[in-house]
């Protein structure tokens, strides 16, 4: 269950998240220039409803179509989005975030029946075609249908929220809300849930608390400081570093890690919660839009113009109860063993028993040749935690004498042929699914500490033995990459070139030719195309070598490839 609910919850915030910097953008421009604002503006203000209404819910659209079927899904879904924001006269979120993958799914089934049928030399016109019907039918049926329903939908949570905020019960979220982060659903309830409902609340009043109850920055900051009060061992001595980017950095997953270690401070969380969402309710306070990372930096920036006094005192009152409360249930249920001596001594033994040395902060260093494997950092949303933890053991692994930069990626948008993945550990179930050939490195703390350096170990003494046993490739061995799409002519022509570009600066003199899929040599060794394709390119030539991308700008997938080829 609570990886169908993570599951389901990414999703929903898959199609936020990517537009954040959008949101922020808007809530600056709403900051500065409605008539309440800093610098009342009525030219300037003009922008902000159309963002408002168009702008946002059809990036939204296009961030879920895509996340079903690549670009073609994102434009059929961004299509849908328009008819429905044009079918009523407030911000449709919701109505975004149904038709969005609705319009991804239906361009995938129609492709997925015209593509066999299709005559050769035919394949843009009836792939643009296809396209363009779909897009128009469920841009018709999004203005007269799903809008008007999604509009009554809407209206109903609205009713259900204000009878909350009527009855001063809001507060009452925090018993779902704290519990839910800690099982990381802190993205998906904050922009899958919270976002849609306080940009509907923005448009009417200029404000909303809603963004302020999940992001609340307070209960965090005071579960960290009762830990480096009350705590023990290494969790002690890791909290003020925790507390710096949980407050300032706005990652509040540094936090869950000490949750985990002692569940009860849980009740500590709620308090604080309640306690900021009461604040906020009683001073009226609250962000123009949604603030992320939840960061004190970018909460200050989203707040409105009259809910500063608010703000802060809501954020002060959640740390206080936070912190009282958690100092008591430390002190009096605390658990005596340190949790992350006990996870080093248990790595410890286990590399041991293999004939590993494990240091206990300095992995033995390696000769500079010796090749890692494709290695990642992955968490919920690939943004702050794994961020965070992909910096950390890059300096580890740098420190060790490997030269190299871990990446780090949402759990969905994990490569198929990553080698080794780095997560948290309550999401490995989800990374192994994603990536069933990968070695998963479950970690409990991103802070690191001990956990990394066994991880350092294992990858190193890994990479050496692989050195060894791995026959040397011969330079130059592949001759030539073939770029394929549908057509075999715009976006595969575009892709070849770019490749093409990145080969030849890195020295590979590798001939990259284009064409359909469909007119694939199945004797072809090398084959780039979109993941939506691989599939189909891998029936043509069952025997090739297949690398899918997400996107035929290239970019790092590109580099990718360019450094798979080159090593």
């Amino acid at each position: 269950m609570k990886q169908k609910l993570q599951r389901f919850g990414r999703f929903l915030s898959g199609m936020v998240m990517p537009n954040i910097s959008i949101f922020i953008a808007w809530g600056i421009i709403t900051a500065l220039f409605i008539p309440t604002g800093w610098c009342p503006n009525e030219t300037l203000n003009q922008i902000v409803s159309p963002m408002q209404r168009f702008l946002l819910p059809v990036l939204i659209a296009y961030s879920g179509g895509k996340m079903i079927y690549g670009e073609r899904g994102g434009i059929i879904g961004a299509c849908a989005a328009i008819g429905v924001a044009a079918g009523v006269e407030t911000p449709m979120f919701i109505g975004a975030m149904a038709v969005g993958p609705l319009g991804g799914w239906c361009m995938k089934k129609v492709d997925e029946f015209i593509t066999p049928r299709t005559p050769q030399g035919f394949e843009m016109l009836f792939t643009n075609f296809s396209a363009g019907i779909l897009g128009a039918i469920l841009a018709i049926l999004g203005c007269l249908a799903i809008g008007p329903l999604c509009e009554v939908l809407t209206s109903a949570l609205e009713t259900g929220v204000a009878f909350l905020v009527h009855h001063g019960m809001l507060w009452l979220t925090s018993l779902i809300v704290e519990p839910a982060k800690v099982l990381f659903l802190n993205n998906a309830i904050n922009h899958g849930v919270f976002t849609p409902m306080g940009m509907n609340q923005v448009a009417e009043t200029g404000k909303s608390i809603f963004f302020l109850i999940e992001s609340n920055p307070g209960p965090g900051l005071g579960l960290l400081l009762a830990y480096w009060f009350f705590g023990k061992g290494n969790a002690k001595e890791s909290a003020p570093g925790a507390m710096i980017i949980e407050f300032f950095g706005g990652i509040h997953e540094i936090y869950f890690p000490y949750v985990l270690m002692n569940p009860i401070t849980i009740v500590g969380l709620i308090g604080g919660g309640m306690a900021g969402v009461i604040t906020n309710s009683i001073f009226n306070s609250g962000l123009v839009s949604a603030a992320s990372p939840g960061s004190i930096i970018a909460i200050l920036g989203m707040t409105a113009r009259d809910s500063y006094l608010g703000v802060i005192l809501s954020i002060a009152i959640a740390f206080a109860v936070s912190f009282g409360l958690n100092c008591v249930l430390l002190k009096v249920f605390g658990k005596d063993e340190d949790m992350e001596a006990a996870k080093h001594k248990v790595a410890s033994s286990k590399s041991a028993s293999k004939g590993q040395a494990v240091p206990a902060a300095a992995p033995v260093l390696i000769q500079a040749d010796v090749k890692l494997p494709k290695l990642a950092f992955a968490c919920d949303a690939g943004m702050g935690s794994s961020a965070m933890g992909a910096a950390g053991l890059t300096k580890k692994l740098n420190a060790a004498g490997a030269d190299c930069t871990v990446p780090h990626y949402a759990i969905n948008d994990l490569p198929y042929d990553m080698e080794a993945v780095v997560t948290q550990a309550s999401l490995v179930d989800r990374v192994r699914t994603k990536c069933p050939n990968a070695k998963i490195y479950p970690v409990n703390n991103f802070m690191g500490g001990a956990e990394y350096d066994a991880i350092v170990s294992d990858l190193l003494a890994s990479a050496s033995n692989t050195d060894e046993a791995k026959p040397s490739k011969a330079p130059g061995a592949l001759e030539k990459i073939v770029f394929a799409c549908d057509a075999g002519m715009g976006s595969s022509a575009m892709g070849a070139a770019a490749l093409a570009k990145k080969l030849k600066a890195a020295g590979l003199n590798i001939l990259v030719t284009h064409c359909a899929i469909n007119d694939l040599a199945s004797d072809t060794a090398f084959v780039v195309t979109h993941e939506s394709l691989a599939d189909r390119a891998r029936q043509q030539c069952p025997n090739a070598t297949i690398r899918p991308i997400t996107n035929f700008m290239g970019g790092s997938e590109y580099d990718a490839i360019v450094e798979e080829i080159a090593g």
